[in-house]
């Protein structure tokens, strides 16, 4: 963590306290398989809001040592760092009682994601009580890929859903179905076809890339690719400009399968050039390339070869920098 300047450097001085939720579900319902909270989900938020100048708390269902998923593939500088931070891993491993906290104590709040979130969110009162306090206070609200499962079964004093008429981004259908084929008889629910059914107006996004929907103190992201934007967005929204960050190499890999997606090949190979070249940045090859994977399970052979040849090129290019 020293060795992160972002982290260290030039922090403003105290501006309050951010609630971080993080699930205690350790299995997919009888399915056999593990789950937890997505550390990458919550190590890039927990170091944007700190680098702001707040504080941050981390609370579950359960309190205690959560469960976590590492996912070695999207691990990166934060994530590593907030394993080998000892007040980051002091927090996480004794997190907080959700009932024994104190909604007015924090500014806002962060519902990260990770598959368990869709067991142990939607029916916790203490979770309802919390986003009720908190949206009454006109303070913050952010979740992030499953996160918004916390939004679920919340109704306002008036009767009505709180989700009712805002725009929300979560975990979408074909994000889900695409790598759990048996995800209807997995989840209680399919997240888009809930927060949906519930009356937000949900803002569907390119499949596993950044994606965010703000409206008002209400801010949401549709999947893991989404945390850095949506940090920094809430920490806008708290009236602050966020702290400059260097922009990590996966950011960069997910705007050019961006532009891929939406202007063409042609033209995402003009972007590796210019991130390389001008902006001296490097690029994920190996995101390029787990998207080229996926582009296998969609039934994309063009695109397969097209995102492999992008990864071949930046790698040529880096190398002759």
């Amino acid at each position: 963590m020293n060795d992160i300047p972002y982290i260290t450097k030039d922090v403003p001085s105290y501006r309050g306290k951010i609630l971080a939720v993080v699930t205690s579900t350790d299995s997919l319902g009888t399915s056999g398989k593990g789950t937890g909270y997505e550390l990458t989900e919550l190590a890039r938020a927990y170091y944007v809001f700190k680098a702001n100048g707040f504080d941050v708390d981390i609370a579950s269902p359960l309190g205690g040592k959560p469960p976590v998923v590492l996912d070695d593939d999207d691990m990166g500088l934060f994530d590593y760092a907030f394993l080998n931070d000892s007040i980051a891993q002091s927090k996480i491993n004794n997190s907080l009682l959700l009932k024994d906290v104190k909604p007015k104590t924090y500014e806002a709040v962060y519902f990260v994601g990770g598959k368990g979130a869709m067991f142990d969110f939607p029916n916790n009162t203490f979770i309802q009580t919390l986003i009720l306090d908190l949206h009454k206070d006109n303070k913050v609200i952010g979740a992030v890929c499953h996160g918004p499962a916390a939004f679920v079964n919340v109704t306002l004093k008036d009767g009505e859903s709180f989700l009712k008429n805002k725009q929300v981004s979560g975990f979408t259908n074909k994000e889900e179905l695409l790598l759990i084929p048996k995800a209807r008889s997995i989840f209680p629910f399919l997240l888009q076809d809930k927060l949906i059914d519930q009356g937000a107006v949900f803002n569907e996004g390119l499949m596993y890339l950044e994606k965010i929907s703000h409206d008002n103190n209400l801010i949401t992201g549709q999947n893991p690719w989404s945390v850095w934007i949506l940090a920094e967005t809430m920490i806008k929204q708290l009236g602050y400009t966020p702290k400059p960050r260097t922009i990590t190499t996966e950011e960069n890999a997910v705007k050019v399968l961006y532009s891929y997606e939406t202007k063409g090949n042609e033209n995402s190979r003009a972007l590796i050039k210019q991130i390389t070249e001008e902006n001296k940045q490097s690029i994920s090859r190996a995101l390029l390339i787990d998207h080229s994977a996926i582009s296998i399970l969609q039934g994309n052979i063009g695109k397969f070869y097209d995102l492999l040849r992008l990864a071949a090129y930046a790698k040529d290019i880096e190398s002759n920098k």
